[in-house]
């Protein structure tokens, strides 16, 4: 059963198990140094190791198909990302400042991006648009995808949007070759996307040779609701915990007789769940209903878990929300909406990275270059300001610079 607690006692649950790093670190450091080193050779090694792969070259071509019906999905879902990744482009801008400064700023698209696909319990075709669409979005010219045991419908999906670079690769290995690059594999200025324990190692030990996304660690989801239908925040709760054994899903709710209801009905799902041995797992170590005296208590909550995934049944909340990764409001907004087809993305922050930033946007594949230009008017009326600074740090050469151009 789930645990129903008062607040006092999921104060625990805020400071969440910790994603221990260190000795997936020191498991993936070698692989690391040894696919920087040998190449080819090692990415193959290692697939063949870990993976099962049995070709003579990780890049396999995109030839899945998509029967009519995952056609049709997957046309409504990455229009739905498109549209809303165009919207999250930064502007190029320029401004007279009618001093003699012009200043602006130009937008340019990164080189290259290499998206990691997950294929274990799950695989997640899904995830292909979800990292796939805001870098063609941005002008990313290419895309590396690389995917331990693609699925028809990964490869089917990677074909339908014209990935460029496709490689049967998974675990550190793929992180390391998209990092350094090797005979086949392009060296990629971004990594993006989820994946298991060592993948999110692999990823902190790169991070400043290349650019990630973030280290993410298991998929948690919190839910605001002093009412509701007691079936669909079970649901809810059920397809956060579906996921993975160390998933989190917590309701925050003012009403015991709720908290019991869900209570309820999460084991009366759970009969016949199919992924109930996972999901039962997920629910009673890490998943919890906490019964609060306010709504103002749970946002205060929420605020601290900086959860995920955040379902507000109360609209009004909104306002008072600072961190979460992605916030869906009202009963008929469901978590699985945005997994798939809303349009917002559902690569996100957990274990508290959202309290410094947002989920992936065609914003992580551009450069954002500012652009300034001086008349003479303009930098004679700085040049007091430019010289008395300079001198100020013992930059003798930075106020000279300056003041020669009125010499």
């Amino acid at each position: 059963m789930i645990r129903i607690l008062d607040l006092e006692n999921a104060r625990g649950l805020i400071a969440r198990k910790a994603v221990r790093l260190e000795e997936a670190e020191r498991v993936v450091a070698p692989i690391l140094a040894d696919v920087r080193r040998r190449g080819d050779a090692a990415v193959l090694e290692y697939a063949r190791r870990f993976d099962g792969f049995e070709g003579a070259s990780v890049r396999i071509p995109a030839e899945g198909s998509l029967s009519p019906e995952m056609l049709r999905a997957v046309e409504i879902a990455a229009a739905n990302i498109r549209e809303t990744a165009l919207r999250q482009m930064p502007m190029e801008t320029s401004v007279d400042c009618g001093d003699g400064r012009r200043v602006g700023q130009i937008v340019r698209a990164l080189d290259s991006m290499g998206a990691y696909i997950p294929a274990g319990r799950y695989p997640l075709p899904s995830t292909v648009m979800m990292t796939v669409i805001p870098a063609q979005v941005a002008g990313v010219a290419t895309t590396c995808l690389a995917c331990p045991n693609p699925s028809a419908e990964i490869l089917g999906i990677a074909k339908w949007l014209g990935v460029t670079h496709l490689f049967r690769m998974g675990g550190a290995q793929a992180i390391a070759a998209l990092a350094y690059g090797t005979e086949t594999v392009p060296r990629v200025d971004r990594i993006v996307g989820p994946g298991n324990i060592y993948v999110a190692a692999a990823k902190k030990l790169i991070a400043g040779e290349v650019g990630i996304d973030f280290v993410a660690g298991p998929t948690e989801i919190v839910i605001i609701a002093s009412e509701g239908d007691p079936r669909w925040l079970a649901a809810d709760m059920l397809a956060q915990a579906e996921h993975d054994v160390d998933a989190s899903s917590i309701l925050l709710t003012t009403s015991r007789g709720l908290a019991e209801a869900v209570g309820v009905e999460i084991e009366r799902q759970l009969e016949t769940l199919s992924t109930r041995e996972v999901a039962r797992a997920s629910i009673e170590g890490n998943g919890a209903i906490v019964v609060v005296d306010s709504l103002d208590q749970a946002v205060e909550f929420s605020n601290h878990f900086a959860p995920e995934h955040l379902s507000l049944h109360h609209p009004e909340l909104l306002t008072a929300i600072r961190h979460a990764g992605s916030v869906f409001i009202g009963p008929f907004s469901p978590e699985a909406a945005g997994d798939y087809a809303t349009g917002p993305n559902h690569v996100l922050p957990t274990s508290g990275v959202a309290r410094i930033r947002g989920g992936l946007s065609a914003a992580d594949f551009v450069k954002v270059i500012s652009v300034q230009e001086l008349s003479k008017t303009g930098l004679e009326k700085l040049t007091p300001a430019i010289t008395t600074l300079a001198r100020a740090e013992g930059l003798e050469a930075h106020a000279r610079s300056t003041e020669v151009r009125f010499a």
